[in-house]
């Protein structure tokens, strides 16, 4: 590619002209017209826009460095007219230091740059019959309204070749190449185009030019303003349309125009809506899952036989509770958890465990669906074939070869950045880089469990926790909630501390390993910060559902945490109640703290700066400098966004056991980022530039990982953090002899059967509580169910039988749930097939086209111009074979 570009497409590349042979833009007055997308001439399309400071009027005392960078944005002007493009100069109607420069790409260039680029273009209108969908009578009272966005006509394509241009669909040349394909061919040529050369190493691309500061920006323009449609007839309004029937908080129940956004934005943005929309349609299904597994809950909590044990006065009442700390801590009534022990009713119940199982299969449907969907997509949109033929090398890449390698493929040598070995010390600096970053957010993990360890013993000190205590607050203020909250509130941000640091961490790796494509690029970067997401995420509550709780040892014999904190207990009901807080106010928090980020601030930013323009001027302002105080994307694009949301899906698969409700607000919350990506997009940013995507790149195999990690942890939380497999055993098998007294199975004593007895008279010394104990009553219960022998027994305080059995059925239920939804799962892929076979018959027909036009044709021209020649070479070779009979 590079040759190719240096020897056709480049001619002068490598080379800095002379002072005098320096080609300069044209200069145009702004005419006025603030929705034109033309030069002065009002034919040329505008196609980027570049903007700088002048020189000659910047305020700093460092002359040298403004005639340096003057004259490396001289050169690189003069390169980009020497590659074909045309460049108009205008200065800024609001701040006269400001110069846009109007970048046009005339029809030569673009049809040999769409060559070059394997640029896919229409051949012919698509030919097929579709047959409609049974759901279409339903889906069109959501769909956009076809007479305000019309569907755009289906071709078939192949990609461009100028020796066969009659062969492609063109109606007008004007229209042929659409504005996001000419934005994107003319910023492959910003991206190449050198400014100078220093110490024989070509310094090249607008990305360098713009981090240096010698261009302030560079972006298309959109092509209206999202209030009104454009003024110009020429104009299609498309931006407007799209905030109207798009962007616009009313549409929040429609479908989405794809196909009209993937032509405005380029299929990159296109394929990422397309994604969120789907997974927000199937978020439909399972939060009507889970809603009615959650009021199930709420409707047998009344029947809850442990929790009216808890809350009974002749029972709970009369259980009395061990200390959960060395000394602070006194003794109290299992009647104060009666409030918790409701609430989890609510979630630990038979439903759950339905709602487990379900979205295990359903995490399964959805991924295997859109692998359906993404293939129509990379069918109609072109995508088909994009990293073999299309995508093109990394600037940044390029300019850094300078070692030669034989290739093995085409036998010939080439030049790349580094050698094998320069690459192996590359992967160990960053994998070692990485796993340091990692390392530290499991330090921070252990810290905030320190915290909760030693802040515990505070509050257990200063709550009111009296024994015959009636406080309305007690009941909800307990030592465990004030623990769990506040050490959540600092756990989100000690997160949003990490991921403010991570995320350039990340970026300086990436760069360092100098991946080939952006493609690349992007996937290098996705894993590195989805790694350490998922750690900064999900560690905390890791944790709490399988970690705390479950190493304490017994009230006489405690566990400690570096000799000094004891490790922290469950609530009798277990950890999942303060599991469910954890997720609430992470995943809460990070909406809020996301939607202030994306949405709130470039707002701010923009109505601060149009404030401050209107304050300066009432002049009329030309689309290209309105543009110019948009906000910009990034160069990120929309990799915060795709994070967002796989984070969020890891949220409501990995830990949907504790919470049926997860489903439900991520759906709010997706339809609103919809609408809220949409307006952002179209009202608060520049337009991007369009890029080429064929699918959602790593996100795919990270959500896999997911899914079947989901299947794993939702299996564990029912085992281990909820208290459904010990009430099953006791229901089963010890409440009725022989090891129990009833005489049919019964949820009866099962609050008394589980929570061990402990002598007091057994506690040492350094775990004695302060307050004396009162009464006649010499022993106390184990505030989470270890299930032991109680004091006096041969085997006091050893684990008891029912321990072994609960253990084995928890093992027990882990593995056959596990291994009947991968069965499902597995039967789930091998039934549905991840291409349509609608889109196969179009794929077929597409390539029997390309044959057929663009190889067929150059037989016949050959044919033609050989003309009697071939004639008679055509009728020497019949009579040859001709039978002799004739």
């Amino acid at each position: 590619l590079v040759l190719e570009l240096n020897q056709v497409v480049i001619p002068t590349y490598g080379t800095v002209p002379d002072q005098q042979n320096l080609h300069t833009p044209e200069w145009a007055d702004f005419e006025g017209k603030p929705d034109s997308l033309f030069f002065s001439d009002g034919q040329r399309r505008i196609d980027f826009v570049l903007v700088y400071e002048d020189e000659t009027k910047k305020m700093t005392h460092k002359r040298s460095g403004r005639k340096q960078q003057k004259r490396k944005r001289q050169v690189y002007e003069s390169n980009l007219i020497n590659n074909g493009l045309q460049l108009e100069a205008t200065r800024s109607v609001l701040d006269e230091k400001l110069i846009f420069v109007k970048v046009h790409a005339p029809w030569e260039v673009l049809c040999t740059y769409a060559e070059v680029m394997h640029i896919k273009l229409p051949l012919q209108p698509n030919d097929l019959k579709t047959r409609d969908s049974a759901f279409n009578w339903f889906s069109r009272f959501f769909r956009v309204d076809e007479n305000i966005i019309k569907p755009e006509q289906e071709f078939f394509t192949a990609p461009f070749q100028k020796e066969h241009l009659s062969n492609f669909y063109i109606q007008d040349k004007d229209t042929f190449f659409n504005p996001a394909t000419r934005s994107r061919i003319v910023h492959f040529i910003l991206s190449r185009v050198e400014y100078a050369t220093k110490n024989n190493v070509k310094k090249f691309g607008i990305n360098k030019l713009l981090d240096t500061g010698i261009y302030k920006a560079a972006f298309p323009l959109h092509d209206s303003s999202f209030r009104h449609p454009s003024t110009d007839p020429d104009c299609p309004s498309e931006r407007y349309l799209l905030y109207r029937e798009w962007a616009h908080p009313k549409n929040i129940f429609k479908l989405q125009p794809l196909d009209f956004i993937r032509k405005y934005y380029g299929e990159k943005i296109g394929i990422y809506f397309a994604w969120l929309g789907f997974y927000t349609n199937m978020l439909i299904v399972a939060a009507v899952v889970g809603v009615g597994c959650f009021l199930y809950g709420c409707l047998t909590k009344d029947n809850c036989t442990w929790s009216q044990e808890v809350c009974d006065p002749n029972i709970g009442g009369n259980i009395i509770m061990c200390p959960q700390c060395d000394k602070v801590c006194t003794y109290w009534n299992l009647t104060i958890t009666c409030e918790s022990s409701k609430k989890l009713c609510m979630f630990d119940s038979f439903g759950t465990l339905v709602f487990a199982v379900f979205m295990g299969i359903w995490v399964t449907l959805f991924l295997e669906f859109w692998k359906r969907r993404q293939a129509e997509l990379e069918y109609e949109w072109d995508t088909v074939e994009y990293l073999e033929q299309e995508e093109q090398v990394r600037p940044e890449y390029e300019a850094r070869c300078t070692h030669v390698v034989m290739n093995e493929i085409i036998q010939q040598e080439e030049y790349v950045p580094y050698t094998a070995c320069g690459k192996c010390i590359r992967m160990t600096f960053c994998a070692s880089a990485i796993f340091f970053w990692i390392l530290l957010i499991i330090a921070s993990v252990i810290g905030i469990i320190v915290y909760r360890l030693s802040v515990f013993l505070v509050f257990s000190a200063t709550l009111s926790q009296h024994i015959n205590g009636t406080e309305a607050i007690r009941k909800y203020l307990t030592p465990q909630t004030a623990t769990s909250v506040t050490a959540s509130l600092i756990s989100f941000i000690v997160i949003m501390v990490l991921n403010i640091i991570y995320e350039k961490v990340a970026i300086l790796i990436t760069d360092f390993e100098l991946p080939r494509t952006q493609t690349d690029y992007e996937n290098s970067l996705t894993t590195k910060m989805f790694l350490f997401q998922f750690v900064n995420y999900y560690s905390s509550c890791f944790y709490i559902a399988f970690f705390k709780g479950k190493f304490v040892g017994h009230p006489g014999n405690p566990v400690y945490w570096l000799g000094k904190y004891r490790n922290e207990e469950c609530d009798p009901g277990g950890c999942l109640l303060e599991l469910t807080t954890q997720l609430a106010i992470i995943v809460g928090g990070k909406a809020i703290w996301n939607n202030i980020q994306e949405v709130l601030l470039p707002w701010v930013k923009n109505l601060i700066g149009r404030y401050s323009a209107a304050a300066r001027s009432e002049k009329v302002v030309p689309r290209w400098e309105q543009d110019y105080h948009l906000q910009p994307i990034g160069k990120l694009g929309l990799f915060y966004e795709y994070l967002e949301m796989v984070i969020q899906f890891g949220f409501v698969t990995l830990f949907v056991a504790s919470f049926p409700l997860a489903p439900l607000l991520a759906l709010i919350n997706n339809m609103l980022e919809i609408r809220l990506d949409a307006w952002k997009l179209t009202t608060q940013f520049r337009r991007m530039v369009p890029q080429k995507a064929q699918d959602i790149g790593a996100w795919q195999p990270i959500m896999q990982g997911i899914a079947i990690l989901a299947v794993v942890t939702n299996a564990m939380i029912i085992a281990f953090t909820s208290d459904m497999i010990p009430r099953l055993v006791y229901y089963w098998s010890f409440s009725v002899p022989p090891y129990g007294s009833h005489s049919s199975h019964t949820m009866k004593g099962y609050i008394n059967s589980t929570l061990s007895v402990f002598n007091i008279s057994d506690f040492k010394n350094a775990s004695k509580p302060f307050s004396p104990w009162f009464g006649n009553q010499t022993t106390c219960r184990q505030v989470y169910r270890d299930l032991r022998y109680p004091a006096g027994h041969q085997h006091q305080y050893e684990h008891n039988i029912y321990y072994w059995h609960v253990i084995a059925a928890k093992l027990a239920f882990i593995i056959v749930m596990e291994h009947v939804i991968y069965f499902v799962n597995f039967i789930i892929s091998y039934v549905i097939p991840d291409v349509s076979q609608k889109t196969k018959s179009k794929v077929k027909r597409e390539k029997y086209l390309t044959q057929k036009l663009l190889h067929e044709n150059d037989l016949k021209i050959v044919k033609k111009t050989m003309g009697n020649i071939a004639d008679k070479i055509i009728k020497r070779v019949d009579s040859t074979f001709r039978p002799k009979a004739e």
